[in-house]
């Protein structure tokens, strides 16, 4: 019995006095070694860096509207056809003047020129023979021969035979390229051609076609409705431009920085990241959120991504290779000019004076003041300075 009480007691001076002689036991945090990363996590949604609103360019009354909203096009598919009766009799009568034009221009190039010249030729023959009459009848008259009479008929003969030699070349002047009534014939058919291909335009205008590729993310016309040039029909998301649009923490303004990467996941799709660049900064600040407006470029988004789809983001803003790392929360005095650590030094706990680098996700990067080596205790242990103290074997 006297065994057992001796024993008792042994074991009860053990429990009490090791710690007070030793110092309480202590998890330590060894300093880990390896890449640091700090970046920003932000909420936002997928937005195209721009979208298309698409409209009719005349007035007309929907025939057709062979898509839906949501529906993916590609370039030159039809969205909307437009009643097109009138614009098509537009195009015949159009038609029927170019070819009325062409036709008046043919029979310039093909017979009135030709006959002018035709014509030239037999006033200026005409012109000959009135000469030598008028030569002979002056010979005649000079010699008593021939009367005052017959010698004014001979001069009006050669002034009629003159006039028609000029009128003749006048017509052949005006119906050769250049002159007059050739200039107003094609004028003529240039104003027809320039009707038909706005004829051909407007009947065109009818059919109302994608612009390039993408998504419709709203349709706001049906079968039958009255359309007029200022109404938009419908809002086109182009593919391959996509952007996501986040609001970042305005204490966080100065560590941004265009051409930062980014890893981004949409919250329908958590487990699927894909990569993206940050292009722009809003120069303000939103005074009721705190916040600023970034813009993230996805040179390559994922089949799934939505316009609209909210997504997560995590930009990189630092980056350091083989850190010194701990855990931020351990780190005593962190946001002074004087930060320290509780370091393990020859079983007793040793204020440690250290320089903090990057700070982020609850980990801080120690610049200086520890090693690889060193074991720091944690601020939760409640250990002074200069107490002795056990660190756990599971924390070496």
């Amino acid at each position: 019995m006297a065994g057992l009480t001796l024993l008792l007691s042994l074991s009860a001076l053990s429990y009490f006095a090791i710690p007070f002689l030793l110092g309480p036991t202590v998890i330590g945090v060894p300093v880990a070694h390896a890449d640091f990363v700090q970046s920003i996590v932000a909420s936002g949604h997928v937005e195209a860096s721009f979208r298309v609103n698409i409209g009719s360019q005349i007035t007309g009354i929907v025939v057709e509207v062979p898509v839906s909203e949501g529906q993916a096009v590609k370039t030159g598919d039809v969205l909307i056809r437009l009643d097109d009766h009138e614009a098509r009799s537009a195009v015949v009568a159009a038609t029927s003047a170019v070819a009325e034009a062409e036709a008046r221009m043919r029979q310039m190039e093909e017979l009135t020129l030709p006959s002018a010249l035709e014509d030239v030729k037999q006033a200026q023959a005409n012109r000959i023979n009135a000469v030598a009459s008028h030569f002979r009848t002056a010979t005649l008259a000079a010699n008593g021969d021939a009367t005052k009479v017959a010698l004014d008929d001979a001069t009006r003969a050669l002034l009629v035979a003159n006039a028609l030699v000029r009128n003749a070349e006048l017509q052949v002047l005006t119906n050769s390229p250049g002159g007059s009534d050739y200039v107003m014939t094609e004028a003529k058919l240039a104003q027809t051609q320039a009707s038909l291909a706005t004829a051909n335009s407007r009947l065109g205008y009818t059919i109302i076609t994608a612009p390039r590729d993408g998504v419709l993310i709203l349709r706001e016309v049906e079968r039958g409705n009255v359309v007029q040039p200022s109404n938009v029909l419908m809002k086109l998301s182009p593919a391959g431009d996509t952007q996501l649009i986040v609001q970042i923490d305005e204490k966080n303004l100065g560590l941004i920085a265009l051409g930062q990467k980014a890893l981004a996941s949409a919250d329908a799709f958590p487990k699927q990241t894909f990569a993206a660049d940050l292009s722009y900064i809003n120069p303000g600040v939103d005074l009721q959120r705190a916040s600023v407006e970034v813009k993230l470029q996805v040179p390559a988004p994922p089949a799934y991504l939505r316009q609209d789809m909210t997504v997560s983001v995590d930009i990189e803003v630092a980056r350091r290779p083989a850190a010194l790392i701990v855990p931020s929360a351990d780190v005593r005095d962190i946001a002074t000019d004087a930060p320290w650590v509780m370091k393990l030094q020859a079983s007793h706990g040793v204020r440690q004076p250290v320089k903090v680098g990057l700070v982020s996700a609850g980990k801080a990067e120690i610049l200086e003041g520890l090693s690889p080596d060193d074991i720091i205790l944690p601020v939760a242990a409640g250990i002074k300075e200069g107490a002795r103290v056990r660190a756990s074997a599971a924390a070496r």
